[in-house]
């Protein structure tokens, strides 16, 4: 039973953490994009 447990926060611990990998690297895609348009604005 416990094995089972802790088999299931693992998993829920990796989903959160690849969930907040894709998330920042969204950020810091948007955060480049703006840059770039503000570059082209000048």
């Amino acid at each position: 039973m416990i094995r089972k447990i802790m088999i299931a926060i693992g998993v829920s611990a990796l989903a959160v953490s690849a969930t907040a990998c894709n998330t920042i690297k969204g950020l810091g895609q948007d955060i480049e994009s703006v840059g770039e348009a503000g570059d082209r604005a000048i």
